[in-house]
């Protein structure tokens, strides 16, 4: 067996230490595990190409691992659990240029000679990786905050986007002859593109779209594996592209809408007049203090705890789980209900009290809480809005109406945790917290479950 043959079947072992860390991660009990198995077949993979034949300018590509290093490292670890979506959507968009980079690159060595194949692949490459490096960047934007989480919808932007539509398929054309100026044209418009994509994008659904450009990164690394007829590229990218287009369509129906809808809806930013002034339901609201809601709490049969990305801006996940604790140990039975899109990104809330040592068994999905709901004293909500909203589920008029909520407002009592009256991520109000058995309890999110800590000890 030759050197070839031998790299090939290191390649294919490293093939499936990915496959076996996808199924590691489908399980928290197996998910460090996976995790573990997949960072090391990646680096038996890209020590594995340094032996490859012909492989020139080495002294580039350590530079550029060097580079990679010295920025990830401090990057994954100082990062706050709050900007693990940013860094996520950061990561994802690097990934997705670099694969459209590594294709154009390729593509201009050989574009004179290149057949109808590989331009064909060079071309998806290019343009779902600009498309997922240039999206990726908007949706940093938004979450970091540096730009609004509302939908920006430029004027006459349906006639704009069917320009950029037609220009992409006249350069596709034109590349499929072996025009690397054709590539580069189409790179251009693809980023434009990308930007547009995301600009309409509500708030609240940030997370899907996180999800869809993780997956287009997938496919563009899947494409570039083909430019370079590197078969190990080809199976990750098509892991990730799989993968992410199923927790796309997932999250999806978990909101209720056509993936269509969420991505050009165009959630509006403010409320509807009818969520408002129309829906007759008393403007006041009820405030408590922390010692009233501590008996309520302790003097419970069952609670649900809900928790949103206002839990992750106070790093209160340890307190929530003393807190449950507690109340566990007066014979209060516990729960967490977890909303698929809670929080910034897939799996945030999960991971965020994973975090925190909670127990997997009592992080329940939201069909599984809504069904015990009427028979739950207190529902706590930590930091969540929108997905408690009853407009998502009662008011037609409503932006997100259709979206599935967790079913707060049938329990027979509500607290609810907030730093202010602000509307949540979608920007609009909560009749929630209007409700007459709802309890607000104003404040950072840490320092109230610690007085509720105290509460409960001295009820």
């Amino acid at each position: 067996m030759n050197r070839v043959d031998t790299i090939e079947l290191i390649y294919l072992f490293c093939a499936v230490s990915f496959i076996v860390a996808l199924k590691g991660l489908s399980s928290p009990r197996w998910a460090r595990q996976g995790n573990l198995v997949g960072a090391a077949g990646m680096l038996v993979a890209i020590v594995t190409t340094f032996f490859l034949p012909g492989l020139h300018r080495i002294w580039l590509i350590l530079i550029g691992i060097v580079v990679g290093v010295a920025v990830a490292i401090p990057a994954a670890r100082l990062v706050k659990m709050t900007a693990i979506p940013q860094m996520v959507a950061a990561f994802n968009g690097v990934g997705g240029g670099a694969a459209a980079l590594v294709s154009l690159a390729e593509f201009d060595k050989s574009h004179s000679t290149a057949g109808i194949g590989t331009a064909a692949a060079v071309l998806f490459s290019v343009l779902i990786g600009a498309v997922s490096f240039s999206g990726s960047a908007v949706t940093y934007l938004k979450l970091q905050e540096l730009m609004t989480g509302r939908p920006v919808v430029l004027p006459n932007q349906r006639l704009l986007n069917l320009g950029l539509g037609v220009a992409a398929v006249v350069f596709i054309v034109w590349g499929l002859t072996g025009s690397m100026a054709a590539a580069v044209l189409l790179a251009l418009v693809a980023l434009v593109f990308g930007v547009l994509f995301v600009l309409p994008v509500g708030g609240a659904d940030v997370p899907v779209v996180i999800s869809l450009l993780n997956a287009f990164t997938g496919l563009a690394v899947a494409a570039s594996g083909a430019v370079l007829r590197m078969t190990l590229l080809i199976v990750a990218g098509t892991l990730v592209g799989a993968s992410g287009t199923l927790l796309t369509q997932l999250m999806a129906k978990a909101m209720g809408r056509p993936l269509a809808n969420i991505l050009f809806g165009a959630i509006t930013a403010t409320p509807t007049a009818a969520a408002i002034e129309g829906d007759g339901v008393d403007r006041s609201v009820r405030t408590g203090t922390i010692d009233d809601v501590g008996i309520q709490l302790a003097y419970a049969r069952r609670v649900v705890i809900v928790p949103g990305y206002g839990l992750a801006v106070a790093q209160a996940q340890h307190v929530v789980r003393e807190l449950a604790e507690l109340l566990e140990g007066r014979g209060v039975e516990v729960v967490y209900g977890i909303h698929p899109v809670a929080g910034r990104m897939p799996g945030h809330m999960n991971v965020l009290l994973a975090e925190a040592n909670v127990p997997y068994e009592q992080l329940k999905e939201m069909d599984e809480v809504n069904g015990q709901m009427p028979l739950t004293d207190v529902v706590l909500v930590v930091g969540a809005n929108d997905v408690v909203n009853p407009a998502a589920r009662d008011l037609p008029g409503s932006p997100i109406y259709g979206m599935p909520i967790i079913d707060a407002d049938h329990a027979n009592g509500v607290v609810f945790l907030k730093r202010s009256m602000r509307p949540g991520f979608a920007g609009i109000d909560n009749a929630l917290l209007y409700d007459p058995k709802t309890t607000m309890l104003f404040g950072d999110a840490k320092d109230t479950l610690t007085g509720l800590v105290s509460a409960v000890k001295a009820a």
